[in-house]
């Protein structure tokens, strides 16, 4: 019987055109992966940039735009806006938009050279109503630099009293809300660490005993001249002896500058106050008082 047709070759025709296709969808997949790549870093510089422009918020929110601009400058680059909104207080918080050319490389076989790839990050700078790694030494909110409006006098020298406050109170807390005196190693450790949780706004008991003279929370201390501690503000006063507490309503920065302390009765710690970023949690009621400490944070 005589063949009408010669089939010979199609089955190399279909392989090849299968081939083809394969390698073309195998190269998308890899443009497509390097594009989610890109995004996702896009997005981490973008969350990143705004965390840094928030550490100038809400004081100053033109540096807020240039560490903002400068951060993504040094990091991928691309077209940035900035925008600021409020909260709680004028200008606490900015948004970073981000778009980037993601190349492409096998997607240039179809015609795509490149695609557009965007992220958003906002964050928040704010007064936290509860702060962590906080020393254990109260400032009494009448101190005079404590005055200055709208954040307290920064960078002028003084010199924070630790006496007695009332019959057997030192200006020591028991940061642990743990009542009587914690003793000198566990303060020093405070002094020296920070306390390791987080504190809230609320009434704390006193260290009746002046743990200031003691040997290791003086060597705590010494250890952290020229360091920024973060101190907590008072601003009532209620009971007597082992029972004194101290009505905490906020914290401001210390930098430390030198230490006395005068024969277990009375101790001096000098330095001056500072606008510091801190680990907290920040306050959504605008209850903690604003003595410059800033918990930075990324919001929705």
């Amino acid at each position: 019987m005589k063949r009408i047709g010669n089939d010979r070759g199609q089955a190399a025709v279909i392989t090849v055109l299968f081939l083809a296709t394969l390698l073309g969808a195998v190269a998308m997949v890899l443009d497509v992966g390097s594009w989610f790549r890109e995004q996702r870093d896009t997005q981490a510089d973008a969350d990143a940039s705004a965390l840094a422009a928030a550490h100038e918020l809400p004081e100053n929110p033109g540096a807020a735009n240039g560490l903002a601009a400068e951060f993504l400058g040094k990091n991928g680059g691309g077209t940035s806006t900035v925008t600021f909104s409020s909260k709680l207080y004028a200008n606490d918080t900015v948004t970073v938009k981000v778009t980037r050319e993601a190349p492409g490389v096998f997607s240039k076989l179809f015609g795509i050279n490149s695609v557009s790839v965007h992220a958003q990050a906002t964050a928040r700078a704010g007064n936290p109503d509860q702060a962590r790694w906080a020393a254990p030494i109260a400032v009494d909110i009448k101190h005079p630099l404590l005055q200055c409006k709208p954040t307290p006098c920064f960078g002028v020298a003084t010199t924070l009293d630790l006496e007695k406050v009332g019959p057997g109170a030192f200006r020591l807390l028991n940061l642990d809300s743990s009542t009587g005196g914690t003793g000198g190693k566990i303060d020093a450790d405070w002094i020296l660490r920070g306390y390791d949780g987080y504190m809230p706004l609320d009434w704390y008991g006193s260290d009746p005993g002046a743990a200031f003279n003691d040997t290791k929370f003086d060597e705590a201390l010494s250890l952290r001249i020229g360091d920024e501690l973060l101190f907590p503000v008072y601003d009532k006063t209620l009971g007597n002896g082992a029972g004194f507490d101290y009505h905490v309503i906020g914290w401001v920065g210390f930098l430390v500058t030198a230490f006395d302390a005068k024969g277990g009765k009375k101790g001096t710690v000098s330095g001056h106050f500072v606008r510091v970023i801190w680990e907290g949690i920040q306050s959504t009621s605008g209850a903690a008082e604003d003595f410059g400490v800033r918990a930075i944070e990324l919001v929705e």
